[in-house]
């Protein structure tokens, strides 16, 4: 499983001309999700993401967490974090889970974040075509990987 977070100012996701999901202050997570992935997956990066101390203390230092700073998530899939571009031009998506598999953790994953916040949590639509708009603040952005020791 990977994830890119963003710290953002606001966020939010657009599908066709509605709003899904939108956020201020917080982090914007894109999750992707490979055949390999389980409860494992998403228990190390939803314990990762809540403690992750990237939002500034009164000395601007980065030292607090989305819970100290009583933040927003927007949680947005994204399949194509598991492309390969070893070969050709074209990227291949062998990696990425299929659907039905993809859709049950993605549902998973936003359980578990719930129930380890308090944090308002907002999201896109899985398997949609979505546009998503952002404010980065820093601008902060963060690659984490589940199958990689954290």
């Amino acid at each position: 499983m990977k994830i890119v977070v963003q710290r953002v100012k606001e966020a939010s996701v657009e599908i066709g001309n509605e709003i899904s999901g939108t956020i201020n202050t917080g982090l914007l997570i894109f999750l992707g999700i490979e055949n390999e992935d389980g409860q494992e997956d998403i228990n190390l990066l939803v314990k990762k993401i809540i403690n992750l101390r990237v939002f500034p203390d009164d000395e601007d230092k980065m030292n607090l967490s989305l819970k100290d700073i009583e933040g927003e998530l927007l949680v947005v899939s994204q399949f194509t974090l598991h492309a390969s571009l070893k070969k050709g031009n074209r990227p291949s998506f062998t990696k990425s889970a299929k659907p039905e598999l993809a859709q049950k953790l993605y549902d998973d994953f936003l359980e578990t974040l719930q129930n380890e916040t308090i944090t308002k949590i907002q999201t896109g639509r899985f398997g949609a075509n979505m546009q998503v708009s952002l404010i980065n603040d820093g601008p902060l952005t963060f690659i984490l990987d589940s199958k990689v020791k954290l």
